[in-house]
């Protein structure tokens, strides 16, 4: 028998008046949240460090033993400088000078047809602090701070091409695709402050452009990419969409920001999904970081004294100190990883010192010195050295032969780097592995990248065979299967 009652019509709603009808409701649960994450719901408790939702991809994970640095700040000289005319002596080059290199293959530099004699470092060498360390002229603030590092002079890699050997000094791999070192370490530890981003990374786009690769070197490849590094740019507004649009209240983008992710979460399947939870979280972080980032960005916070210090209003490294002092303050607020890149894409406009190497390594020198100085200065005197290692390095070292050509440089050399570690665990005034007489092969106590790697790992509590990653049904590690510790540097 048909109902005497008329059908009931479907209940129809468009998307403002849900909005109208939930936003509110979210939005004071999330404020809430916020409030309880703050401590100001509970006045005693003052204003604590929020809390991350348990199991959220950037929440802090325990190392796998105690660690002995719980940030990094690594100082990436972009191009290649020249180990024998920074940081490893070679007196034997004076001797030999404008001699020809017995057995040299002309292409172990990259342009086969450029190659000259044995060529004297166009600089000064002394010696500095208790440890004896001998250091071009062209670093005499950080001469001061060679007691504080640990120098590996036996670095060498496979490429003697910029973005391959790039790459391999960030992912351990040659090719593009895999995840940075910064991201593995995100990855493995989580990032202690919720509300900033756990990898950051600085350079000089506008006047250098970035290094060759660009944000490969950065990126995370095959992980999730909410552990990517957050790059901040120089000039302008550092980060996009860091100020809320004019005309948004807090408690409408919040509302907004949950709806957005309860309609994501309805799509994740049941086993989850990496990519998708890592959208989820990176709206959740870039809502947080427009309460908290402007105040870490905020360079005029600090005092006159130590701007001096870092040489931020001083012309020929204003920009470079700006990027120190920025992450000192990153790490204090608990960032977990800081790149910052000397020089970008051309040979002149990095350590890349074909054509004239005295001008070229003098003048990023001379915008880097004090500057990192400064730093490990800052870092030590505010009780965070001893937790933050500090790397200082490029992709590779330079032949110890002339290229010829104008004032003469010196070609790539992948056999041969030096690096140098500070603070973090490591032990101080100790110089690792050697180079041969003329510095062109590492000869002694030979170190691999995924040594280097496998190193950097544990001094952040972390057993790099054991920081792996399932893809493509099998699990991949930074060192892949190789890399050992490197003990003799350990504190």
């Amino acid at each position: 028998m048909p109902s005497p009652f008329p059908p009931t019509p479907p209940f129809r709603m468009n998307r403002r008046a849900a909005l109208q009808r939930a936003g509110a409701g979210f939005g004071l649960l999330a404020l809430a949240g916020l409030l309880d994450q703050q401590g100001w719901l509970n006045p005693a408790a003052g204003a604590a460090t929020a809390t991350p939702a348990a199991g959220g991809p950037l929440a802090p994970h325990p190392p796998h033993y105690p660690a002995r640095a719980k940030a990094v700040i690594w100082l990436f000289m972009n191009g290649g400088p020249s180990q024998v005319d920074t940081w490893d002596y070679k007196p034997e080059l004076a001797k030999r000078n404008g001699q020809t290199l017995a057995g040299i293959d002309k292409f172990t530099g990259f342009f086969a047809n450029e190659v000259g004699p044995l060529m004297q470092s166009p600089f000064a060498f002394q010696r500095h602090g208790q440890s004896g360390s001998w250091v071009s002229e062209i670093f005499p603030r950080m001469a001061r701070h060679v007691d504080k590092m640990a120098f590996i002079h036996s670095l060498h890699t496979t490429s003697n091409n910029h973005s391959p050997a790039l790459f391999a000094m960030n992912t351990g791999v040659t090719r593009m695709g895999a995840p940075c070192v910064g991201s593995w370490v995100n990855y493995g530890l989580g990032s202690e402050n919720q509300n900033l981003p756990g990898f950051v990374v600085m350079a000089d786009p506008l006047n250098r452009g970035l290094p060759k690769g660009y944000a490969q070197n950065w990126g995370a490849g095959f992980l999730p990419s909410v552990y990517q590094g957050t790059f901040l740019r120089p000039h302008g507004e550092p980060i996009d969409n860091l100020v809320r649009p004019h005309g948004m209240s807090d408690p409408a983008q919040r509302a907004q920001l949950d709806l957005l992710a309860q309609l994501n979460r309805a799509h994740l399947p049941p086993e989850g999904d990496n990519e998708l939870n890592a959208r989820i979280e990176s709206f959740e972080l870039a809502y947080r970081m427009q309460v908290t980032a402007p105040e870490a960005l905020e360079l005029e916070r600090e005092p006159a004294h130590i701007k001096a210090l870092y040489g931020v209003d001083e012309k020929h490294c204003s920009h470079f100190a700006r990027q120190c002092l920025l992450a000192r303050r990153m790490v204090e607020r608990g960032v977990r990883f800081v790149q910052i890149y000397s020089g970008g894409t051309e040979n002149q406009l990095s350590w890349d010192g074909h054509k004239d190497i005295a001008g070229n390594h003098g003048g990023f020198a001379a915008e880097t010195d004090q500057p990192i100085a400064a730093l490990l200065t800052d870092l030590e005197q505010r009780g965070l050295l001893d937790s933050t290692l500090v790397i200082w390095g490029g992709e590779f070292g330079r032949l110890p032969i002339s290229q010829p050509g104008g004032k003469p440089g010196r070609d790539h050399n992948q056999h041969a780097n030096t690096v140098w570690l500070a603070g973090g665990g490591v032990k101080a005034g100790y110089h690792h592995g050697a180079t041969d007489e003329v510095g062109f092969k590492a000869a002694d106590d030979k170190v691999t990248i995924n040594d280097l790697h496998a190193t950097i790992l544990h001094l952040l509590g972390m057993q790099h065979d054991r920081l792996t990653f399932r893809y493509n049904g099998r699990d991949f590690r930074l060192t892949d299967v190789a890399g050992e510790v490197i003990q003799a540097v350990l504190a």
